[in-house]
């Protein structure tokens, strides 16, 4: 069984440093960064740093795989996801890639859409995450550059019966052939069932 480290990204880490909580859209990170933009980069970059040193010492632990959770990438616009992103995940990148240059390194910049290609080439990620709203024909052309990983709704877990059934089932059937980490397109909600993961198990472990 693989075992897979994680952080959450710099951005993401940020909004609920300055909020101090989550909010719908991260209006207050997103203003600090307009209003206050050398020191909102100044905290991004001790955030890059001490994630890098975080994910080095996972692997050193033992873990085979590092992934990276942008869960609020979503919410900025095209210039901003370049700079508050996509930088710092290149930077983490190459700082565990300088100590452990072998490991594999998942990025998973939720709902950035049209930028998922750009981000895996920018960022040099070994793969790449992607949320349940990414289309499977879309998932399916982003496999052409490497492994995908997702994108089952959690709520289709939560629901389970014929919903996860068939969620499982498009995705294996879309993905199955090339290199795919099956895994819900964020993270399992508290109020999942485990007998419903138990089943999801049980139907991607009989599909490979």
């Amino acid at each position: 069984t693989t075992l897979i480290g994680f952080c959450g990204a710099p951005w993401t880490v940020a909004t609920y440093m300055i909020a101090g909580h989550g909010t719908s859209d991260q209006a207050p990170a997103r203003l600090f960064a307009y209003r206050e933009p050398a020191a909102f980069l100044q905290l991004l970059n001790v955030l890059v740093n001490h994630s890098a040193a975080y994910l080095i010492r996972q692997i050193e632990a033992g873990a085979d795989v590092v992934q990276v959770f942008d869960s609020w990438s979503g919410v900025l616009d095209e210039v901003s996801f370049e700079a508050f992103c996509v930088g710092p995940m290149a930077e983490i990148v190459r700082q565990v890639r300088a100590v452990h240059p072998n490991v594999p390194i998942i990025g998973f910049p939720k709902g950035a859409g049209a930028h998922y290609r750009s981000y895996r080439q920018k960022t040099g990620v070994t793969g790449l995450g992607l949320d349940w709203t990414v289309p499977l024909t879309t998932a399916k052309e982003l496999q052409r550059d490497g492994a995908v990983q997702g994108n089952l709704d959690p709520l289709r877990l939560v629901a389970g019966g014929k919903a996860l059934a068939d969620g499982v089932d498009a995705i294996l059937k879309a993905l199955g052939d090339e290199p795919l980490i099956f895994n819900l397109g964020h993270g399992i909600t508290p109020e999942t069932p485990i007998a419903h993961v138990e089943a999801m198990v049980k139907l991607v472990r009989s599909a490979s």
